[in-house]
C-alpha cells in the first residue's frame, strides 16, 4: 500500500527522550510509521484497519513476552 504522507503530518509521542522514537502520520487512506533518527528512511505503510487491529492487540497484550 503506498500513500502520501505530508511533511508536517508526522508526530512523535510526548514521552519520547533521547530521540529514539518512532513517527506515527495518520492520513485518509492510511498510517505511517517510521524512525525518528532516520526520517529519510524507510516508511511502514498500514491501512486504518491494519493499523486498528494493531493498536486493539497492542491494547490486550499479544505481544507482551510471558512473564
Amino acid at each position: 500500500m503506498d500513500f502520501p504522507i505530508a511533511s508536517n503530518a508526522w508526530r512523535r509521542s510526548s514521552r519520547c527522550e533521547g530521540g529514539n522514537c518512532l513517527e506515527v502520520a495518520e492520513t485518509e487512506t492510511g498510517v505511517g510509521v517510521r524512525d525518528s533518527q532516520r526520517p529519510e528512511g524507510p516508511i511502514l505503510r498500514f491501512s486504518k484497519r491494519e493499523w486498528a487491529q494493531f493498536v486493539s492487540d497492542v491494547k490486550d497484550g499479544s505481544f507482551d513476552l510471558p512473564t
